[in-house]
């Protein structure tokens, strides 16, 4: 067993600042858990819930997370996403909501504009329901500052009204890890743990915990065509278009979600390790390589979480 001087100084301080990090992150689940009635952990199956979850279990003891986990289905997700997140939950003994934009089109609270129209983005609708449907009062997402320009305001806590929206220019001061959990009747809270996590914090936790993934995070042959400098994956709902060249690519995910708007990259990384250094030399971030709804402007990403997006 090597002793602590053993270990190199980049490691120990790798270490420290990732239980600084696990630390924060435990220190917001429990709160949450104490100052909410009826919370929930929005989980998908992706590496950043899977991160919280870990840090889910270690607050609280597997089997024993105080709040279900909640997941909105466009119905266009990665079935190696869903199974994996089924699993997970059941492996855990967590209670899993999964509400579907599909029953929401059922209702027709959501009305797609043509069929092949992506869903992503008309989850916020599903997710109002199921926040009415359950009387959830917060909602504990992955999202982190260092992915978008929006994500980047957000507060740990962030307050939402009674209509579900965010109002950017109103947001509660945070000091030190003081936060005002103060609620009206209809309103709710969404709560981001890891907000302070970068990408790379969160493949070094992954690599140092041992955390499963779903084998689309890591290295693997897919039919992809290069569109508008993005690689798009070949499936029913994203086909290749006229004139465009069908590539069988090595790639991995560097985030996962609807399968019409989320795109792999270029990548030989077949384990954790091996994605660590890959960021390490990423210049461009997570969401602008591999998101094409983020692609429409730059305020895209705040005006639907204006309107109730994760």
């Amino acid at each position: 067993m090597n002793t602590i001087a053993e270990v190199p100084l980049l490691q120990q301080l790798s270490n420290a600042h990732l239980d600084a990090l696990e630390e924060e992150t435990i220190f917001i689940l429990r709160e949450v858990a104490a100052s909410f009635e009826r919370p929930a952990l929005l989980f998908s199956g992706g590496k950043d819930s899977l991160v919280m979850l870990k840090c889910a279990e270690k607050a609280f003891g597997a089997g024993r997370i105080p709040y279900p986990l909640l997941m909105i289905d466009t119905g266009h997700n990665f079935p190696e996403v869903t199974e994996f997140r089924d699993r997970r939950a059941r492996e855990l003994g967590a209670e899993l909501i999964v509400r579907s934009v599909e029953d929401s089109i059922a209702r027709g609270t959501v009305r797609l504009a043509h069929p092949g129209e992506s869903r992503n983005a008309h989850q916020s609708v599903t997710l109002l329901e199921a926040i009415e449907e359950f009387r959830f009062d917060a909602l504990i997402g992955g999202a982190r500052r260092d992915e978008e320009k929006a994500r980047a305001k957000e507060r740990i806590f962030s307050h939402r009204d009674s209509f579900g929206q965010w109002q950017p220019k109103a947001q509660r001061p945070e000091l030190w890890t003081l936060f005002n959990t103060r609620l009206a009747p209809g309103e709710h809270f969404r709560v981001f743990p890891i907000s302070n996590w970068t990408e790379l914090d969160v493949w070094q936790y992954i690599d140092r915990e041992a955390i499963e993934l779903p084998s689309l995070y890591y290295a693997h042959r897919r039919q992809v065509v290069e569109r508008k400098g993005l690689l798009v994956p070949v499936t029913e709902l994203t086909p290749p278009r006229e004139g465009e060249t069908v590539q069988e690519r090595e790639v991995r995910f560097r985030t996962v979600g609807d399968i019409t708007c989320t795109c792999p990259v270029a990548s030989s990384a077949a384990t954790a390790a091996d994605i660590v250094a890959e960021t390490l030399t990423a210049s461009i971030s997570e969401r602008g390589a591999t998101r094409m709804d983020d692609k429409t402007s730059d305020a895209s990403m705040e005006k639907r979480k204006r309107d109730g997006y994760f």
